[in-house]
């Protein structure tokens, strides 16, 4: 989907555009490493969350003692879609499995499938919790995300460390709050 040649042309324009000579020294490959650099970070648009949730397993205990799985502090970099500037952060899963689990490195590929595009942290939190509940057939999902927006912390209104959280729920997260509390408690310790 990456078209590295009109990446090259348009950094090159947009070198142009600022003042600069993008024929000198520090900036003649430039271009180029600008359009490997877009697809290396915007290759979830090749990737499917369906295809990272697919290997899954057995749960045990798939009645209502089935538990909860938790995974918290997963990295993400992305892209925001109106500045095309990097947001960053630190997703938190958690799912009850019905009758399928799946390998804990599958949702950390499922936050870098979603991340891996033009987003909006809201679209990129629901898009996650979305992906675990169909794939997984789970009984409630709850994604946390907090990130850190460089178009709020380097230029705009300029505010550093400033962190956005969003929250989704999906099951019977969203039916039993006291649940989802508690939940949340062990996800954002």
């Amino acid at each position: 989907m990456i078209d590295k040649d009109k990446i090259k042309e348009a950094v090159g324009m947009l070198l142009d555009a600022i003042g600069e000579d993008a024929s000198r020294e520090g900036l003649r490959d430039t271009p180029d490493r600008v359009a490997r650099m877009y697809e290396e970070i915007f290759a979830g648009y090749d990737d499917d969350a369906s295809a990272r949730l697919s290997r899954q397993f057995e749960a045990e205990g798939t009645g209502n003692d089935s538990g909860v799985v938790i995974e918290r502090d997963i990295t993400f970099y992305s892209v925001c879609e109106h500045h095309m500037m990097p947001f960053f952060g630190k997703v938190h899963i958690a799912y009850i499995p019905d009758k399928k689990i799946v390998g804990l490195s599958k949702l950390a590929r499922t936050v870098e499938v979603f991340a891996g595009r033009l987003q909006v942290q809201e679209r990129l939190t629901s898009q996650i919790a979305d992906a675990v509940e169909k794939e997984l057939g789970a009984k409630g999902v709850l994604v946390v995300i907090s990130a850190e927006h460089t178009c709020m912390t380097m230029r705009g209104v300029k505010k550093p460390g400033t962190q956005t959280y969003t929250l989704c729920s999906r099951g019977v997260f969203e039916k039993d709050e006291s649940l989802k509390n508690s939940i949340l408690s062990l996800m954002t310790k």
